[in-house]
């Protein structure tokens, strides 16, 4: 049996012009998983990651670590379907239409315009966030307006694709990586236990920076063995966003 290591990238640097780029608790939060795989003495056979600074920034954090300790990690290569979903296009594009037809939403987008302080602007953000979600996963919004769109079956599968090459192309009894988002990680979790789309999200929103979860596969035999694990992480380095 094989093993898969998804590993959410650390903390990026939101709400700043410059979010995909992982903070300096982010930096520290991959050190932590490298010390951490490095003291249970796991070796990697296979590496990979989305094409995100923040994912690969993630992936090399770890991989620099794990050379400072004099341990091998393996290189690690890109795929693109193993980036985040387009939050920025879903609200860009969505959100307009849907304030204009769903009054809850446009509830939510005035609450969010009217907070000031960081910890109110993160929740109504996050809020408004779930609820435009809610209805790209469902595709329960206008299609004049969202042409360009890409839809949720198109990224969710795209998803599938590169987790079911990676594990196919891995070898008996080896030890994969993937550095990637909270999207993917959800994704994964979905499929493997075969629930309805709006899981995906539902786990996302629980992902915690530089977390793990793990499972284990042979064949076409997949199954979880943990999600969303923190146990290298000091409380001072757990964080959402």
């Amino acid at each position: 049996m094989s093993r898969l290591y998804v590993v959410r990238h650390g903390q990026a640097r939101f709400f700043t012009d410059d979010y995909d780029r992982l903070s300096d608790k982010g930096e520290a939060q991959c050190a932590a998983l490298a010390r951490h795989w490095l003291e249970q003495g796991l070796e990697f056979h296979a590496a990979w990651c989305g094409s995100l600074v923040r994912q690969r920034r993630s992936g090399e954090r770890v991989r620099e670590v794990y050379r400072e300790a004099g341990r091998d990690f393996p290189e690690i290569r890109c795929i693109p379907t193993l980036d985040e979903y387009p939050a920025d296009d879903i609200m860009d594009t969505l959100l307009p239409l849907l304030r204009e037809s769903v009054p809850s939403i446009d509830d939510l987008a005035r609450a969010f315009e009217a907070a000031r302080d960081e910890r109110e602007r993160y929740r109504g953000f996050h809020r408004l966030l779930e609820a435009v979600m809610e209805r790209w996963i469902a595709r329960a919004y206008p299609e004049a307006g969202a042409e360009g769109l890409l839809p949720w079956a198109d990224f969710s599968d795209g998803v599938r694709t590169a987790f079911r090459d990676i594990m196919t192309g891995a070898g008996s009894g080896e030890n994969v990586a993937v550095f990637t988002s909270g999207g993917p990680v959800g994704i994964s979790v979905q499929t493997v236990l075969g629930a309805p789309d709006q899981a995906a999200a539902d786990l996302n929103w629980r992902v915690h920076n530089g977390s793990v979860t793990c499972f284990t596969f042979s064949g076409s035999r997949v199954s979880l063995d943990c999600f969303n694990t923190t146990d290298h992480l000091q409380p001072e380095l757990l964080t959402y966003r």
